[in-house]
């Protein structure tokens, strides 16, 4: 089994932290500066700034079900990451285990503190509104999405069988 070098896993555990900080910074300067007092911001064309609580998880799914438990769920879904992260040989995966990671702990700490996550990015077209989201929940589409590229082309060993020679 391959581990992962030291500065992957120092690498991508920064990144964790930075979107973290990150998140946090902007939340609290939505929610305590500009959004005082709360209402709609028009930003661009389709892009408003507002105020929302999401009591569950995407897409409001599991409304109801408790801060604790959807606390205790995404940190039990970071570790089996983080895990996954010390065995990672490649930049890119490593990378997008990062901003999974620091997304959903940036996710978590409003959880704990607030009961809800604080979404405030509102985009729309039309009368058509995607649910309010935040960066912590941008940094988890930008890691899957990563994920995703990473598994559809970025795998040379892919195809192969275990004397090295190509399947048929």
């Amino acid at each position: 089994m391959r581990i992962a070098t030291p500065s992957l896993f120092r690498n991508a555990l920064l990144l964790a932290a930075l979107v973290i900080a990150a998140d946090q910074f902007t939340k609290w300067l939505v929610m305590f500066e500009i959004m005082n007092p709360p209402r709609v911001i028009p930003v661009i064309p389709y892009i408003n700034i507002v105020m929302a609580w999401n009591t569950g998880v995407s897409f409001s799914m599991l409304q109801g079900t408790g801060p604790w438990l959807l606390s205790a769920l995404a940190l039990t879904v970071s570790i089996g990451l983080l895990i996954w992260l010390g065995r990672l040989t490649h930049r890119l995966p490593g990378y997008a285990v990062g901003f999974i990671v620091g997304g959903a702990v940036g996710n978590v700490i409003d959880r704990l503190r607030f009961g809800a996550v604080f979404d405030f990015i509102d985009f729309y077209v039309g009368d058509w509104h995607w649910p309010a989201f935040n960066l912590a929940d941008s940094a988890i589409f930008v890691g899957v999405v990563l994920l995703l590229f990473d598994s559809l082309f970025h795998q040379p060993d892919r195809g192969k069988n275990s004397a090295g020679s190509e399947a048929p």
